[in-house]
């Protein structure tokens, strides 16, 4: 279980301080992959990086006993002018026991398969090959929740089949919670949903029924 416990979060802007949240109280069921929806702008991005302790909010906590990834995204936080295995030796010397670290990189090159590129600096990557990468150094490490910001199953049509089966792997004892335009993505690997909007999440039991009450708002009928 994750709760959120009056949670505040706001930035300074030319026009003044904008708050994404203000005292937002939500728990994330146990047991449960969670998607989150909402418009460009309604904090989804910022929930899961304080989620994943890279942000903070200004006032509340995030309470939990478990262990959270670091938020997956398709730009990745990697150092351009080193190589991709460089990067990945880089953080599983942060996260992996040094008898591991081989192990970690490996996983990654076999997964990735970025052939000669993984041994090319990061800033010759296409997109499409840092989130092949970004993912691949995520589900070399056990998580309880692996955070996913717009990246379900990436890559093209042959590596999209294998990261969603290994989506489908992680789930057994993990869980996911994924921030997506992509609503297949969001059916397809998550349980119950959160919408969010004007500085609230609703929670919906069944994420089908929060991605129509999304659709609903982003088409203007709300």
């Amino acid at each position: 279980m994750i709760e959120l416990r009056n949670l505040t979060k706001s930035f300074v802007t030319p026009k003044g301080r904008h708050y994404v949240f203000r005292d937002l109280n939500v728990v994330l069921p146990t047991n449960k992959s969670v998607g989150l929806l909402g418009k460009n702008g309604a904090g989804k991005s910022t929930l899961l990086r304080i989620i994943g302790g890279i942000d903070y909010p200004d006032s509340g906590q995030v309470i939990t006993n478990k262990t959270i990834s670091w938020p997956v995204a398709l730009s990745g936080g990697f150092q351009g002018s080193l190589t991709g295995r460089q990067n990945v030796r880089f953080v599983a010397r942060l996260y992996a026991a040094e008898d591991d670290v081989s192990q970690v990189i490996a996983f990654v090159e076999d997964f990735a398969q970025l052939g000669k590129y993984f041994d090319m600096p990061i800033k010759s990557y296409s997109s499409g090959m840092r989130s092949r990468l970004g993912f691949g150094l995520s589900m070399a490490f056990e998580f309880d929740y692996y955070l996913l910001d717009e990246v379900g199953a990436v890559g093209d049509a042959v590596f999209k089949k294998r990261s969603q089966k290994m989506l489908n792997d992680l789930k057994a004892n993990s869980n996911i919670i994924m921030v997506s335009h992509n609503l297949e993505d969001l059916t397809k690997n998550c349980d119950v949903g959160f919408f969010v909007q004007d500085g609230k999440a609703q929670y919906f039991d069944d994420i089908n029924e929060a991605v129509e009450v999304y659709k609903e708002y982003a088409l203007g009928k709300k």
